[in-house]
């Protein structure tokens, strides 16, 4: 059986194996991003934020090492435009990364559902309005921003010489640790979009859907010249 999934994958385009790599990294990244705000309310906030922030953690960190040599592990369209920008993907690709992160994440949230609990909103990001809203938006565009500069730079030190995956998964879990109670931190659409939309609970998906990819930009933008530079 495994000789034949082999050779399946084996006759796949290289978009194909992207595609397949994303739908799957995404659905990892998200379950354990969203799964793990179900169980804490699900345990009465017992296991909180430590918890909240540990598990994508170890979600990104195990994509990164299953999927990045395939497809430069994206799991996120705000990372994917920083990469179209920075020029690591081309326009058609982008088709392929955003339609399969968006499936990889809805497909992750039906699991929450249905596996997991429904509590919290399947876990949708809530930012905090005790804060000026110009704040919160901030630091979604910090906490957004903070990611997409660790991604660049484990891309050219050569993945940190195997820690990729802990420091990608590690800078996820400390922006959630340390800014999540103002914005949310959720620095990915389509881990937003995907609870939303299957709770009902759309209202602050505007904030993840703009703020994540101005971050993501805004660090692709200053840091474009010399990546093409390096490039060359």
């Amino acid at each position: 059986m495994s000789q034949i999934v082999l050779k399946i994958i084996d006759g796949l385009s290289s978009n194909q194996k992207k595609f397949i790599a994303e739908v799957a990294g995404t659905f990892i990244v998200v379950v354990l991003a969203t799964g793990s705000i179900v169980i804490d309310a699900k345990t009465n906030g017992i296991l909180g934020i430590p918890f909240i922030a540990f598990a994508p953690f170890i979600g990104v960190a195990i994509a990164v090492y299953l999927f990045g040599k395939i497809s430069m592990a994206h799991f996120n369209p705000a990372v994917t435009i920083g990469f179209l920008i920075t020029k690591h993907i081309t326009k058609l690709q982008l088709l392929y990364y955003l339609s399969a992160e968006i499936i990889g994440a809805l497909l992750a949230s039906l699991f929450v559902k249905y596996v997991i609990g429904s509590e919290a909103h399947l876990g949708a990001n809530a930012p905090n309005y005790v804060y000026p809203l110009p704040l919160i938006f901030g630091i979604e565009i910090l906490a957004s921003g903070l990611l997409m500069a660790v991604i660049l730079t484990v891309v050219y030190t050569k993945g940190l010489k195997g820690f990729s995956g802990i420091v990608i998964g590690g800078i996820v879990g400390l922006d959630i640790f340390f800014l999540a109670f103002i914005s949310g931190a959720s620095m990915n659409p389509a881990r937003s979009l995907a609870p939303a939309v299957l709770s009902g609970v759309l209202t602050s998906v505007w904030l993840y859907w703009t703020a994540t990819f101005i971050g993501t930009s805004a660090v692709a933008l200053l840091l474009r010249g010399k990546i093409l530079h390096y490039q060359k």
